[in-house]
C-alpha cells in the first residue's frame, strides 16, 4: 500500500469550543486532550464534533466560548464499555490555523478500502442511502475505521461495491442523535458520528490516484444535505 497516510485522511474544521478540555491519554509523556466543538451548518443545525488535541499545542484561548481552527485527521479508537468494545471517533487536530473566513468550516477527504458490506436502504420517503464502513491506513501499521454515509446517486453507486475495494471520498463530518434500546426496555439517548458523503469514487488498487486533485479540502460546499439528503 504505496498511497501517502498523510494525504489520505485530512479534516478541516472551524467552531466553537463547548467545555473545558479533560485529559484524554498520555503518550510518551506527551498529554492528550479532548472537549467538544459545534461546527455550525448553513441550515442553522449544528454538528457536535469530538476534538482531541495534544498539550504541545494548546494555547490559553481553548476554553469554552472559544474558537478552533485547524488541520487535523479522523480517527477511531477502541473503548471498553460495560464489558463490550465500543468504536469511538474523535478529529485529531495536528495543526492549528488562522481562521479562514468563507471556507466551508466542516470538511473531510479520506482514502480507504470497504470494510463490511455496504447496506442500501430506502426510507418511508424513498430516498436512497448507503451505509459503508472504511478503514484507512495510518502510520506505524495502523489503520482508523470510519463510518460513511451516502445518499441518492452516491447510495446507488456504493450498492455495487464490495469488501476490499479502494474509494476516496469528500464530505463533511456529522453528529447524529439516537435512541438506544436497553435490555429493561429503556432508551438512553446517544450520540453517533459519520462522514455525510458529498463526493466519492473508486478505483484499482494499483492506479495512481492524487486524492488531492480530486478533492480540494478547501472548496467543498458548505451544505451537502439540500441536494442528496
Amino acid at each position: 500500500m504505496n498511497y501517502n497516510t498523510e494525504k489520505n485522511n485530512k479534516v478541516y474544521i472551524y467552531g466553537e469550543i463547548m467545555s473545558e478540555a479533560v485529559f484524554s491519554h498520555e503518550v510518551y509523556g506527551e498529554g492528550f486532550y479532548e472537549f467538544p466543538v459545534k461546527v455550525m451548518r448553513l441550515s442553522g443545525q449544528a454538528d457536535i464534533l469530538p476534538v482531541t488535541v495534544s498539550e504541545r499545542i494548546m494555547t490559553e484561548d481553548m476554553k469554552p466560548g472559544g474558537f478552533i481552527c485547524a488541520l487535523g485527521q479522523f480517527r477511531s479508537y477502541n473503548k471498553l464499555e460495560g464489558g463490550k468494545s465500543r468504536l469511538m471517533l474523535t478529529v485529531f487536530i495536528r495543526e492549528l490555523l488562522e481562521e479562514q473566513p468563507g471556507k466551508n468550516p466542516n470538511s473531510i477527504v479520506l482514502s480507504g478500502y470497504i470494510c463490511k458490506p455496504p447496506v442500501y436502504r430506502t426510507t418511508p420517503f424513498n430516498r436512497e442511502i448507503a451505509d459503508l464502513l472504511i478503514a484507512v491506513n495510518r502510520s506505524y501499521n495502523k489503520s482508523d475505521y470510519i463510518p460513511a454515509i451516502a445518499w441518492g446517486r452516491n447510495a446507488r453507486f456504493v450498492r455495487s461495491l464490495s469488501v476490499g475495494d479502494r474509494v476516496a471520498l469528500s464530505g463533511r463530518i456529522q453528529s447524529r442523535e439516537y435512541q438506544k434500546k436497553q435490555p429493561d426496555d429503556s432508551f438512553v439517548s446517544m450520540t453517533a458520528y459519520e462522514v455525510s458523503i458529498s463526493k466519492l469514487a473508486a478505483f484499482d488498487d494499483d492506479s495512481e490516484y492524487d486524492i488531492d486533485e480530486e478533492f480540494d479540502l478547501y472548496s467543498l460546499p458548505r451544505s451537502y444535505e439540500n441536494s442528496e439528503q
